[in-house]
């Protein structure tokens, strides 16, 4: 069978599992594309990227949508994506997903006008110590993350006076993949991030993430919780210009923002690879990816 639109996700989500939450919503945003798409007479699969059996160009297009393991997985995921990439059509485009897998990408989009949390990048084999590299940024509490990266895998919070606590896994980070350092956003432990969803350009609706007590992490896999929040006019123009400085054509992007240290709008990340979009809390939205789709497939 051909189809119009495969719905890519990952082989832990792949079947339903009424017993788990958060798998249930997996499905159900998953489903709301799905539906999305094939109201518009699309002929759609949802399947796990790295299923060995599907043949690609029976696909016309993939959208990434639940594929949270990639970054786990990225000595397959960089080849997979070459291999099927050649037989099918990507939302977003591998050129994009590739460029959005690095957060040096961070530094471009400040270039191009947009307000970014400063950011220091240490490439893999610098040489310095992480107290060096602290000192000369004069922040007194930082954060040190990987250029690639999700879910906070090796992300921590400290004091520039403390950095000796973190030298060891510093360099052996650091000897083989490249970090960023960052001031610390101290708006976010009472105001939280903004996740901001553009699609197709426009921003369809927004949520609030919110750390736990006593953490700073505000994503749910270290107790972080999501509400509603109605976007401002403020920074629906500030998340579509984001996305507008981004020197690809974007179908769906999230904007993860905060408040900075100096009150002003700040971009966190750019997320364009396979973000979690909230599809329930703006059903809609999914018809707005849908249409974007449709557009470009015509084109």
């Amino acid at each position: 069978m051909q189809y119009d639109a495969v719905v890519l996700t990952e082989g832990r989500y792949l079947a339903a599992d009424d017993s788990c939450w958060y798998t249930r919503q997996v499905h159900h945003e998953d489903g709301l594309v799905v539906d999305a798409l094939r109201r518009r007479g699309l002929a759609v699969a949802r399947l796990d990227w790295a299923d060995p059996g599907f043949d690609w160009s029976r696909a016309k297009s993939a959208v990434f949508r639940t594929t949270w393991d990639y970054f786990h997985r990225f000595d397959e995921f960089a080849p997979w994506l070459q291999r099927a990439g050649r037989a099918t059509r990507f939302f977003n485009e591998a050129a994009l997903i590739h460029w959005n897998i690095d957060k040096h990408y961070l530094g471009q989009l400040a270039a191009a006008g947009v307000n970014i949390v400063p950011t220091r990048y240490i490439e893999a084999g610098e040489t310095g110590t992480l107290a060096e590299h602290a000192a000369a940024t004069g922040w007194d509490e930082l954060i040190l993350k990987p250029t690639v990266s999700g879910a906070a895998r090796h992300t921590y919070r400290f004091a520039a006076a403390d950095a000796a606590l973190h030298e060891a896994v510093f360099a052996e980070l650091i000897a083989n993949e490249a970090m960023m350092l960052q001031p610390f956003q101290r708006h976010i432990l009472d105001a939280g991030e903004l996740s901001l969803i553009v699609i197709d350009g426009r921003v369809t609706h927004a949520i609030r993430k919110t750390a736990r007590a006593g953490d700073f992490r505000v994503q749910d896999d270290w107790g972080g919780t999501v509400h509603e929040h109605a976007p401002s006019a403020e920074e629906t123009a500030f998340a579509e210009a984001a996305v507008a400085a981004v020197p690809f054509d974007v179908l769906y992007a999230r904007v993860d923002a905060v408040r900075g240290n100096d009150g002003q709008l700040a971009l966190m990340e750019l997320e364009m690879v396979e973000p979690e979009l909230f599809f329930r809390f703006c059903p809609e939205a999914a018809d707005a990816l849908a249409e974007g789709l449709i557009r470009r497939l015509s084109a």
